[in-house]
């Protein structure tokens, strides 16, 4: 066989086996990649399902349910109690539900998470006074719901924080809802612009919302146009409130040097009741 004939067979056995081995490589990477992102794929696709349909922490920047939830605690919302609707995803709006799958109504004294028609784009949490068909009224500092006035009882003093961080000490009552929930509020007044209110019928499909720091919480009370929730549609629920994950004061926290020491272990996994 002719030298150069060896040659060019050498040449192209040579650039055979290079290709082959260079495809092998780009196999054996691709499954070393793929094996590599197995884990976290499962680890992100269980982070969205269980975000999704069962539960997710939400930060709570405001004291309107003082008492209860305050300012800088981050809470967790189960989900599945009152069905799924176009807020369930964790991220974004699922605008293709137009009602509650597996729709289940939520009691009177739950607290709950969910989107105003007013501000779509943030979730907020109250606690739910009225349902379909309710009749609600506050007349001079009291609940009425159905033309009955809730008991109340006093339970000493608490301190409420302000926007600015600052504390000052209110009267603390429990309050007793007609199923017989009962729950602690901040009542400062008897006679301030929230507190004598004209008769709220809850249409159907709606709740009736109100912030359980009484004279600190545009809700239900207000009207959307002059920056309250007013009736909240059912079908933008996120999920009932279940406790605390964690808690830091962040309004006197100035630097992230200050966090540990505004850390509130006290309220760690603290139930939302």
């Amino acid at each position: 066989m002719p030298v150069n004939r060896l040659v060019a067979d050498a040449h192209a056995w040579i650039s055979r086996t290079l290709k082959q081995l260079e495809a092998d490589g780009w196999r054996v990477r691709a499954r070393e990649f793929l094996n590599w992102m197995r884990e976290p794929a499962i680890t992100i696709g269980i982070v969205l399902v269980s975000t999704t349909a069962l539960a997710q922490p939400f930060y709570v920047p405001s004291g309107s349910m003082e008492p209860t939830i305050a300012i800088g605690d981050e809470i967790v919302a189960a989900k599945y109690p009152y069905g799924y609707g176009k807020y369930a995803p964790p991220f974004g709006t699922a605008k293709f539900i137009k009602d509650r799958l597996l729709a289940s109504s939520p009691k009177v004294g739950d607290v709950v998470v969910f989107h105003p028609q007013s501000d779509p784009g943030h979730a907020w949490v109250k606690r739910v006074i009225g349902l379909p068909g309710d009749r609600v009224q506050m007349i001079a500092g009291r609940l009425y719901i159905n033309d009955r006035e809730l008991a109340e009882r006093r339970d000493g003093s608490g301190m409420v924080e302000d926007s600015d961080g600052q504390y000052r000490e209110v009267p603390r009552y429990v309050e007793t809802m007609p199923n017989g929930v009962q729950h602690a509020i901040f009542k400062w007044q008897s006679d301030g612009p929230l507190d004598n209110t004209t008769a709220f019928v809850v249409p159907p499909g709606h709740m009736f919302l109100m912030g359980d720091d009484r004279d600190n919480s545009y809700d239900s009370r207000v009207p959307s146009q002059q920056g309250g929730i007013g009736f909240v549609p059912m079908a933008n629920l996120v999920g009932r409130a279940e406790f605390v994950l964690d808690s830091v004061d962040f309004l006197n926290a100035a630097t992230l040097l200050n966090w540990p020491s505004e850390l509130r272990l006290a309220r760690f996994f603290k139930g939302v009741d």
